[in-house]
């Protein structure tokens, strides 16, 4: 024995992992199925969980896995939980398997695990002997499922089903309990968008509930759960699986060496008719089975599924009569249909579906599932009027001689006016005496900019994508104030007013003059909170003033004009951020006497 094999023997009696007992010869003890990676059926687009592929009759799948390695799966700790030797370091299994889908609903399917390389380090411990295993087959599995609601690419599928296995493994070499185990179990999965997802619970039931050192054996719940998305054409699926089990016992389940859990990330790509997928895993909790790392490879064949109603052998993309039994013939336009209609049946309207099944023999049309408007022009809304003539195609109307007016609704706003006399038929509105605006919403102030969406209905002003200055003038007369849509702009820490300002300015003098019932204008300043409160006063005054100095400048009276320097002791905003500082730094024109005045606050 080598020295670290014979350091490790002297420590097993604090060995957390195995119980040690005294006495004079070493007893080989048996296995049990160590690896956790039980694979999903052929077909699915994840490792372990199921995307619940059901469709289609004697539609086969099969391959396998071609690597899920593990490393570390079985180790032995000391009492303080470090790593001492590993009686299985590394294992390398491959899964052939195959699957077969009847009657659009039930799947059976069968996989045998095969362990290539399994290496390890033998381990004795008073009189029980552990013997790393080799390369073995393990327990042949069977199973069957059913789908019992939804439908595959639905947002939910359910699934009932159960695995068999059968005892063909070795319990030498740790790939069978050596007798036969039962798991039903229960699985949903289905289509959100491009997200996708599957979960799944059961019950392993296992014969086997003798002890393996100081934890129990036996019947197990089973868990796991995947999302992930759907991308690249809906051919590629990646997304992580968690997947576990935790030992029915009292003593077990839900301790963490009678719970071993794994994480996976995985990706499956469909090209053609085959699959390939790749992913990494590692162990969460130190359960048996449970491996530092795990990594997978797989490939498989997987053939495409295309709809048939009629059941004739023939997809509905290539099926002339869809919803008729027929047989497979060279033209597209008899393809699928029955013999008779075949050969002695035409196409009058040359819509590449036959008169026997067409609604519509003397228009030509479209396919459809419902057998009365099967070849039948579109008709989107259902009002007798195919699109093709139908001037409101998604509003249901009244047929019309008038092509404007064929198939839409008389009043299709539902304002009350008449879409003959309604200037705006596709947007409510009220009546008016000019024709030009009957039936169309209301603008108070003339500017073109409707009630609902203009922010000064009563002012008329520009359109502006900005919702708070839609309709607005750039100078208005409110609520005892000259109200301004843009700010009068200064250069930084200055009273120095800039030239982007003068628009603003124009408008408040082209006011002033407009009002002479105004006589006394106060001015005020405002700033923020940045700097001492005399500097921002004394700042905000001369701010003030030059408001002043520019609109007298322009020819109003001075006499009309009151400047005042309030600072930062106003402040209509926040000054915790930058936005609310800009607010408060502003010049404001409230109507001191005259006109629509307002008490000073």
């Amino acid at each position: 024995m080598s020295f670290r094999k014979l350091v490790s023997a002297t420590l097993a009696l604090g060995l957390f992992l195995f119980g040690a007992t005294s006495s004079a010869q070493a007893q080989a003890q048996k296995g049990f199925v160590l690896d956790r990676f039980d694979p999903s059926e052929r077909g699915s687009e994840w490792f372990v969980l199921d995307s619940l592929d059901l469709r289609g009759h004697l539609r086969p799948s099969a391959g396998g896995v071609v690597g899920a390695w593990a490393y570390n799966p079985l180790v032995a700790y000391d009492r303080d939980g470090n790593y001492v030797l590993s009686l299985v370091e590394h294992q390398l299994f491959v899964h052939p398997g195959a699957s077969l889908v009847l009657w659009n609903r039930v799947r059976a399917a069968l996989s045998m695990p095969i362990a290539l390389v399994q290496t390890g380090e033998p381990i004795v411990i008073g009189t029980k002997s552990y013997s790393p295993p080799s390369s073995a087959a393990g327990d042949l599995r069977l199973a069957a499922d059913t789908r019992v609601f939804g439908s595959h690419g639905g947002p939910i599928t359910g699934a009932l089903g159960a695995t068999l296995y059968l005892p063909t493994g070795s319990r030498d070499n740790y790939t069978s309990d050596g007798n036969v185990r039962v798991m039903p179990r229960a699985t949903v999965a289905g289509d959100i968008s491009l997200f996708t997802y599957s979960a799944r619970v059961g019950w392993h039931y296992r014969a086997l509930s003798e002890r393996f050192e100081r934890n129990p054996l036996g019947s197990e719940l089973t868990f796991g759960g995947a999302a992930g998305v759907r991308v690249a054409d809906r051919k590629l699926v990646i997304g992580p699986e968690l997947y576990g089990s935790s030992i029915l016992d009292s003593r077990s389940f839900l301790k963490r060496r009678g719970t071993p859990i794994e994480i996976l990330i995985g990706a499956h790509y469909t090209l053609s008719d085959f699959r390939f997928g790749g992913g990494v895993a590692s162990g969460l909790t130190r359960g048996w089975g449970t491996p530092a790392m795990r990594a997978f490879l797989s490939a498989e064949w997987t053939p495409g599924f295309s709809e048939d109603e009629d059941h004739d052998g023939i997809p509905n993309a290539d099926d002339a009569c869809p919803s008729v039994a027929g047989v497979r013939t060279g033209d597209p336009k008899t393809n699928g249909c029955p013999p008779a209609t075949a050969t002695a049946q035409g196409d009058r309207d040359r819509d590449g579906i036959l008169d026997p099944v067409d609604a519509c023999p003397d228009a030509a049309g479209v396919k459809s599932d419902d057998p009365t408007k099967h070849g039948c022009p579109p008709d989107r809304d259902g009002d007798g009027v195919s699109d093709l003539v139908d001037a409101c195609p998604d509003v249901p109307g009244p047929k019309s001689d008038d092509p404007a007016k064929n198939g839409c609704p008389p009043d299709r706003d539902g304002d009350g006016i008449l879409d003959d006399k309604d200037a705006c038929p596709e947007v409510a509105g009220v009546p008016s005496d000019d024709p030009l605006s009957n039936g169309c919403p209301s603008d108070r102030d003339g500017d073109g900019v409707y009630d609902a969406e203009d922010a000064c209905p009563d002012a008329p002003g520009a359109a502006d994508p900005d919702p708070k200055k839609n309709g607005c003038p750039l100078a208005r007369i409110e609520g005892g104030q000259i109200k301004i849509v843009e700010q009068v702009k200064f250069k930084f820490a200055s009273a120095e007013i800039l030239r982007d300002s003068d628009p603003t300015l124009l408008a408040i003098a082209a006011t002033l003059k407009d009002h002479p019932e105004i006589t006394k204008i106060r001015v005020e300043g405002h700033t923020d909170n940045t700097g001492s409160k005399g500097a921002n006063t004394r700042l905000s005054q001369k701010r003030a003033e030059a408001v002043v100095t520019w609109l007298t400048s322009y020819g109003l009276d001075k006499r009309r004009f009151e400047a005042k320097g309030l600072g930062l002791t106003r402040p209509i905003d926040t000054n915790a951020t930058e936005e609310g500082r800009q607010n408060n730094r502003r010049v404001e024109l409230h109507i001191a006497s005259g006109g629509d005045a307002k008490p000073s606050p």
